[in-house]
């Protein structure tokens, strides 16, 4: 598929050092329209929709934002870390708005597998399908989101 212009804009607003020091990307060198695409198979693949994987994040986040800074135990066995730090990003697809540096960490006890996510990657996969290039830094990968995280498809 041909990527839009609007698309070539933010795949350049995701290059390391214009919103965030190492970007969106890694070496990732597909087109943008690429990566959303096949991430958004993937997700279909799993019976899910990267809104409700989005909800699942921000519901983990709110509940752990109640520990203040601290681990907080979230049902049925997940332990949860929420951390601010000063600023906001803006969103690489031109969105008006700032997304506050937070980071959550959660930690599943079941399986001893743990994610950490900012607000921005919350907002990134709910609106925008993005879970960043293949093999950047921070990037979250929607089955590995879906396991630890728990979320089913019967949860829509």
């Amino acid at each position: 598929m041909k990527q839009s212009p609007e698309l070539s804009i933010a795949q350049t607003n995701m290059r390391p050092g214009v919103i965030t020091l190492y970007g969106f990307l890694g070496p990732d060198d597909r087109n943008l329209i690429d990566m959303l695409i096949d991430d958004d198979g993937d997700v279909k693949r799993l019976g899910l929709t990267h809104e409700q994987i989005g909800r699942r994040m921000e519901e983990l986040r709110n509940q752990g934002a109640k520990g203040l800074g601290e681990y907080i135990k979230v049902a049925p066995h997940f332990q949860v870390r929420v951390e601010t730090v000063r600023g906001k990003l803006p969103c690489p697809f031109g969105e008006p708005g700032l997304h506050r540096k937070t980071n959550t960490q959660v930690l599943n006890e079941a399986s001893g597998r743990e994610v950490v996510y900012s607000d921005l990657q919350i907002h990134l996969i709910a609106e925008h399908g993005f879970y960043q290039g293949r093999k950047s830094r921070f990037r979250l990968n929607p089955a590995d989101l879906a396991e630890v995280l728990e979320i089913t498809a019967e949860e829509e």
